[in-house]
């Protein structure tokens, strides 16, 4: 801090690179290879604790424009999810947060609100925003193909985490593998005497539903005597409760109920309430996903889980690879899934 003796006002000086690297007794590349937290630096653990502690002693914030302009880097990277008020979304991100502060990255977060239009509009802005990656949840990898591939050659990095799509993808994919869980559900469902099956299968105007509720039907086709019905809805959860109200009115109601999703499931748990069935004496209710909160509710949530912490330390591996100039052929990584089992399934009435 200096004196203005014309004004005679104080006058704070920004406090410089140079100035860490003194108070550290390092070289002002060393304090710049550890602050921007470079996978070359040879320092040791004291020096890379010295140099950060000299930081925030002064107060030390670096100049983005000028760490990206040496480093071709802004240590930004983008993450597009489908919808925040799914708590599946707010956990993935929530996680990621702290993942990419690890690794001196910040995480913007766009939501594409689950309109299809509005997914495309900020994949083309992320892209001009200058993030150094991008993490992606697809409403359908197919639909991006060609703007991935282009991205692939010569635009920042791209991991999808698809939500439907066939075919090999033009870029690193993380993906969830849903047969192990799904028929571990339907076994026990099985053998708790369920035979009359329904899938809600939330889905996007104009789109595809997915792998789920094939697979789940693939699975149930497998069992003797066992019925299989698929209901569709929109993504919204009043919609998933009114869809699951529709069938607990007819004559016809399933003792099972597999949502395409956690948030789906708890439209369906409350449309049974509405009806006046009880959870799971009278209909048992599975979701998919495994979001923390489906644990926590009054009548805990039976579910498909994904591995959330392994799935997105591949995610990050793999992104923070590719920013760093791995050069390879596309990778997929397929993550199993399991059947936990809470108090929202149960052995079927007449069993």
């Amino acid at each position: 801090m200096s004196l203005d003796s014309s004004q005679g006002k104080r006058v704070t000086r920004r406090v410089r690179l140079k100035d860490v690297a003194e108070r550290a007794g390092v070289a002002v590349n060393t304090a710049s290879t550890i602050l921007n937290r470079r996978p070359n630096s040879w320092a040791s653990k004291a020096t890379i604790d010295r140099v950060f502690a000299a930081a925030k002693e002064l107060g030390y914030r670096p100049n983005r424009a000028a760490v990206a302009l040496q480093s071709g880097r802004f240590n930004t990277v983008g993450l597009l999810i489908a919808d925040l008020k799914n708590p599946y979304f707010t956990h993935i991100a929530s996680v990621l947060g702290v993942e990419f502060e690890k690794r001196g990255y910040d995480l913007v977060i766009e939501s594409w609100r689950n309109d299809t239009e509005r997914e495309k509009k900020l994949l083309r802005d992320f892209v001009d925003r200058n993030v150094d990656g991008m993490l992606c949840f697809f409403s359908d990898l197919d639909a991006h193909r060609d703007f991935l591939e282009k991205q692939s050659s010569s635009g920042p990095p791209i991991v999808a985490l698809a939500m439907a799509g066939t075919g090999p993808s033009p870029v690193d994919k993380v993906m969830a593998d849903f047969g192990t869980g799904m028929r571990q559900a339907a076994s026990q469902l099985y053998a708790d005497g369920h035979r009359k099956f329904a899938f809600l299968a939330a889905r996007l105007k104009g789109h595809r539903v997915g792998r789920r509720p094939g697979l789940f039907q693939q699975i149930v086709s497998e069992m003797d005597g066992a019925e299989f019905r698929m209901i569709e809805c929109g993504t919204e959860i009043a919609e998933a409760r009114e869809a699951a109200a529709a069938v607990f009115a007819s004559d016809d109601r399933p003792t099972a109920f597999i949502a395409l999703n956690d948030l789906t499931a708890v439209g369906v748990i409350r449309a049974a309430a509405d009806a006046g069935l009880r959870v799971p004496e009278d209909v048992s209710v599975v979701g998919i996903d495994g979001v923390p909160l489906s644990e926590f509710l009054t009548v805990s949530l039976s579910t498909v889980a994904q591995q959330h912490d392994a799935m997105l330390s591949q995610a990050v591996e793999f992104l923070m690879e590719r920013i760093h100039g791995e050069d390879c052929e596309p990778r997929e990584a397929l993550l199993e899934t399991a059947y936990v089992a809470r108090e929202s399934s149960g052995p079927a009435a007449s069993h």
